[in-house]
């Protein structure tokens, strides 16, 4: 009996073993030394994966979620409104592409700005919105700095509204995932702008650089991220079936490399989210 106690203990730890196996399968990281990446639970903030997550990142255009944060702000205390007008400098229209391509002296509307930012990654139109909402980006990426300790993101510095290069523009994955949580959070009633794909302006189409969108079922946002020091980054949320993620990946190689990875993450570490109410 004492025998076949033994080996039936065997057995169970071989069966939990393998159980265990199946259940937290090996997502190996980037190979990219710049690579991190964190998975939370959108129900109770559970990491549920991370790597590097607190190693400072070049955030790239991921920083426009706090441009936007910022703008979805002062739109609903009512310091402005939708269809106000935003007047381009000759510093915002001079800002180097990814832009929208407006010159000096003219101005887009609110609503447009938000779409400009969330599909064209604009970084005209963040530099102006900085300009408008601050006085100067170099004001706002001060209140953007200081809008991060709020919510928690401690090793995070802002220099600008767009994401351009700046040695001393640097955050972590951790971070920008408590910036996406706390925009779905915070705005929920804005937040269906991020899941656009595209949008019509000055009577052409300008389609976006998510590509998540659309392709893996559930991603409803947020941002695609890149310049040469950071790589290819990106965050994003999905939902399916009352349970939700809020991911972040940084330091792809490429574009199709980051989505594939994140598709990966999102597959593996969105059935083990809680369901929402439960």
């Amino acid at each position: 009996m004492r025998f076949l106690a033994m080996i039936m203990a065997a057995l169970m730890t071989l069966a939990g073993c393998s159980t265990s196996a199946v259940l937290t399968p090996a997502v190996p990281p980037l190979e990219s030394e710049k690579y991190a990446a964190i998975v939370v639970d959108a129900n109770s903030d559970r990491v549920l994966y991370e790597h590097a997550s607190r190693d400072a990142r070049y955030p790239a255009s991921l920083t426009k979620m706090m441009t936007l944060y910022l703008l979805f702000e002062a739109l609903d205390s009512g310091l402005i409104d939708l269809s106000d007008q935003i007047p381009f400098s000759n510093y915002a229209a001079s800002r180097p592409p990814s832009k929208l391509g407006l010159k000096a002296g003219q101005s887009l509307d609110v609503q447009a700005a938000i779409l400009a930012l969330c599909v064209k990654s604009a970084n005209d139109v963040a530099t102006a919105v900085a300009e408008h909402l601050a006085g100067s980006e170099e004001q706002f990426a001060g209140m953007m700095t200081a809008k991060g300790r709020l919510i928690g993101m401690h090793s995070t510095t802002f220099r600008n509204a767009s994401g351009l290069p700046n040695s001393e523009q640097i955050s972590t994955a951790r971070d920008m995932a408590m910036l996406a949580r706390a925009l779905r959070k915070r705005f929920p009633h804005r937040y269906h702008y991020f899941a656009n794909r595209s949008f019509a302006y000055g009577g052409k189409t300008i389609r976006g650089h998510n590509k998540l969108l659309g392709r893996v079922d559930g991603v409803d946002g947020l941002k695609t991220g890149y310049i040469r020091a950071s790589g290819f980054n990106v965050a994003t949320s999905a939902a399916r079936g009352g349970r939700g993620v809020i991911a972040i990946v940084m330091g792809g190689e490429s574009a199709t490399e980051r989505d594939a990875h994140m598709e990966k993450l999102i597959d593996i570490y969105l059935p083990r989210a809680v369901v929402a109410g439960r």
